[in-house]
């Protein structure tokens, strides 16, 4: 399917995925990252609800339910934010404070899940996705401290959360379990850091997520129902101006911080490097050029001549983006 038939993932989630009758998107979205099944709920409210077009940031925060009843906050993140990585963890922190207030019951809190999308080149590694957890690790020994849930629970406690059925309290008080499963999760995928594949599910939902395109014989979870809700042709006229706007801007976004950014890191070299200076500010150029190329080719509203003469990249770079 070519990406141009398709509307792009960070759009649909603040437009489109919110729709209870579009949840199976996100869901098998979850379900292949974290490898874990799950119902959603409801979207809650969260930053992702602004109507801007320009917006440099988009959170969603999901309630959603497995045997645990937990909660998965999922975040596009298309421009540099200065201090992205305490956002994230500041808005993870809000999901945890507001599953209870102060003097209830702590055991309401459920786990979070932070699932993080950075459509920027982000950090210094090798892999596309990465996943943190909290574990407390023993000191001397190395070893991962675990804790049962009958040193947590007082005999009411067990009484009022598993009422009067014995085999249940007794398999729940001889199971052991990982701090690292009551604390949060993260995940960070780099969209700029994947190289497309396609031999996996995974892989499959990372070539979505970075060229807007989808098998047509797909099967992945999530991916199905996209391939059929996310076609910009279920679009009315008022909705499809909408996202070219909102193309326009994101790409206008990209391509000055790209500009600006390998000019100051060209400009921050020695003073007498005058030839690395310039070729740093062609490349930053060419790059810039390329992204503006591709997105206005994945409108579909321009010929490859007309992109050429605003771009000034030749015609065959141009089909080959």
């Amino acid at each position: 399917m070519q990406s141009n038939e398709l509307i792009r993932f960070d759009y649909a989630m603040k437009k489109l995925l919110r729709n209870k009758n579009n949840f199976a998107v996100l869901e098998g979205f979850i379900e292949v990252i974290l490898e874990k099944k799950c119902k959603i709920q409801a979207i809650l409210e969260s930053e992702g609800n602004k109507d801007s077009e320009d917006d440099k940031f988009n959170r969603v925060d999901i309630k959603a339910q497995d045997e645990n009843g937990e909660i998965f906050v999922v975040e596009v993140q298309t421009s540099r934010y200065t201090y992205y990585l305490e956002r994230i963890l500041f808005g993870v922190s809000k999901a945890v404070v507001e599953q209870a207030s102060e003097g209830d019951d702590y055991g309401k809190i459920k786990k979070v899940y932070s699932i993080s999308i950075v459509y920027y080149d982000f950090g210094d590694g090798e892999d596309y996705i990465y996943r943190g957890t909290t574990e407390f690790r023993g000191v001397r020994k190395g070893d991962i401290l675990k804790v049962s849930r009958k040193e947590e629970l007082t005999e009411e406690e067990l009484a009022s959360e598993l009422g009067k059925d014995e085999s249940k309290r007794r398999a729940y008080k001889l199971k052991k379990q990982n701090i690292g499963d009551i604390f949060p999760e993260y995940c960070l995928i780099r969209i700029n850091a994947f190289r497309p594949t396609v031999a996996n599910a995974l892989e499959e939902w990372m070539t979505f997520l970075k060229d807007n395109s989808i098998k047509d014989d797909t099967t992945v979870p999530g991916l199905v129902e996209a391939k059929e809700l996310l076609k910009r042709s279920n679009m009315s006229p008022a909705e499809r101006n909408t996202y070219l706007r909102h193309l326009e801007a994101m790409q206008n976004e990209k391509s000055a911080t790209q500009y600006s950014y390998a000019s100051g890191k060209v400009d921050g070299r020695l003073e007498g490097i005058a030839e690395g200076r310039a070729e740093g500010r062609a490349e930053g150029r060419a790059d810039a050029m390329r992204e503006m190329a591709h997105s206005l080719k994945s409108m579909g509203k321009m010929t490859i001549d007309e992109i050429a003469a605003i771009t000034g990249l030749n015609k065959d770079e141009i089909k080959e983006i």
